[in-house]
């Protein structure tokens, strides 16, 4: 198979591809999304601007990464592939998962529509909305950017004063609100990682902060996949038609488990460091297997 990957060409986990790829006996190449470019006219040339060329030549685009960019150029990256999805090529993760994926806000309302336990949340585009939203909580809540991950931007606030000035900012911004209660959790979460049909469970502690992202200095541990966990990874990504994603879950004082976020562009060196299986290997494998992957 001819893989192309949306995403740095170097670095650990471009490394753990190549490795993969060649192991699995497919053909790998690498390209940025500024890269993208189309020719309308006779048919619609989807091509990229590097030694990749052709896009229809490639039996799976495997989007790495999304990275930030306007908002013409994220709907122009995203159009590119919807245009190769119905030209008959794959996409993992297909490009209306990402458009999920990628917004918290529309994440956090599937899973609800799933009946899927979500701390509650509430989106604002103005200080005065944030404000009542956050009397409502009645306690500290968590401020996240609707885009982004590994903890970039994410604040706890406790008080009014703070709420005030943090949602001020936000408004003048032009940023959208997005708040959650704050459950306390110990510094720990579990991250469920996803490829096709496989899952994997990392349980991920800080000691120093509230925060459970290995860039802050989070530890991981593997532990063992229940079946209420696959059943739960099962119904997200299928729902979603996430081919690889990473699912956070936390765990409040009285023992509720709660779906924190999911993520469609995940990567796995943290989780990597403690199973001994190689998930690069696994993601090539998923896309061999002949039973359905779960997203499909």
């Amino acid at each position: 198979m001819k893989f192309l990957v949306l995403g740095p060409d170097r670095g650990w986990h471009a490394n753990q591809l190549r490795a993969a790829a060649e192991n699995a006996g497919d053909s790998i190449a690498f390209t940025d999304y500024e890269a993208l470019s189309s020719l309308v006219g006779d048919g619609d040339l989807l091509r990229c601007d590097s030694p990749a060329g052709d896009l229809h030549a490639f039996d799976v685009v495997l989007t790495r990464t999304m990275p930030l960019g306007t908002l013409e150029q994220v709907t122009f990256r995203l159009s590119i592939l919807h245009a190769l999805q119905e030209a008959g090529v794959r996409v993992a993760n297909p490009p209306r998962a990402l458009e999920i994926a990628i917004d918290k806000y529309a994440t956090t309302a599937r899973l609800q529509r799933l009946g899927l336990p979500v701390p509650r949340t509430a989106v604002s585009q103005t200080r005065s909305d944030a404000m009542s939203a956050f009397e409502q909580f009645d306690g500290p809540v968590v401020v996240k950017p609707m885009f982004g991950g590994e903890g970039r931007g994410v604040m706890r606030i406790e008080t009014r004063e703070l709420a005030w000035t943090t949602f001020t900012t936000l408004q003048q911004l032009g940023a959208v609100i997005y708040q959650q209660e704050y459950i306390p959790c110990n510094g720990q979460d579990l991250r469920l990682f996803v490829a096709g049909d496989l899952v994997w469970a990392v349980q991920r502690t800080n000691p120093d902060d509230w925060r459970t992202n290995v860039s802050r200095g989070a530890v991981c541990e593997q532990v063992a996949v229940t079946e209420a966990f696959r059943e739960l990874a099962t119904t997200v990504c299928r729902s979603l038609q996430l081919h690889v994603a990473a699912i956070d879950l936390i765990q409040d004082a009285a023992g509720r488990i709660y779906v924190l976020e999911v993520n469609g562009v995940p990567g796995w060196k943290g989780a990597q460091s403690v199973i001994q299986e190689n998930l690069a290997d696994r993601i090539f494998d998923s896309f061999h297997a002949s039973i359905p992957v779960v997203g499909s």
